[in-house]
């Protein structure tokens, strides 16, 4: 049962980051010298930037759960399965192109790179289910 390990286990791990993250944000926003800075800049810029991949960074780590737990019910081929988890695990390049925008200036490319690389796996999944259904944890469908 391997079969959408993977993708369990990156969510949980990034959904831990970003949760570490969240504690970050509390500090710059509560605590940190130059906190009223960060206040005044709530809704604007790299704070605003900051809290978007905070929430989608969690949300793309849950996704993740959910496809690595739906994987092995998809009635598809394994080499099928196979992509469609790294193609959700492949949308995680979403949130982290964010941060990579906010602390290092890189190019919006990998937040458009993961954010339709999640689209697509969430589309696809859908479509499977809506025209084979899922198969029940003996074999049969349901």
């Amino acid at each position: 049962m391997s079969t959408g390990r993977w993708n369990i286990a990156v969510g949980l791990l990034v959904i831990a980051g970003f949760m570490a993250y969240g504690f970050l944000l509390v500090y710059l926003r509560d605590f940190a010298p130059g906190k009223e800075a960060w206040v005044a800049s709530y809704s604007t810029g790299k704070h605003f930037e900051a809290r978007l991949a905070h929430a989608h960074g969690n949300l793309f780590a849950v996704l993740n759960l959910a496809v690595g737990l739906l994987l092995p019910r998809l009635p598809v081929s394994d080499g099928r399965r196979r992509a469609l988890g790294w193609l959700a695990i492949t949308g995680l390049l979403m949130p982290t192109g964010i941060l990579a925008e906010v602390y290092l200036g890189a190019p919006p490319a990998f937040v458009l790179l993961g954010g339709a690389s999640m689209l697509a796996a969430m589309a696809w999944a859908g479509l499977i289910v809506a025209r084979r259904g899922l198969t029940s944890a003996s074999g049969g469908a349901s």
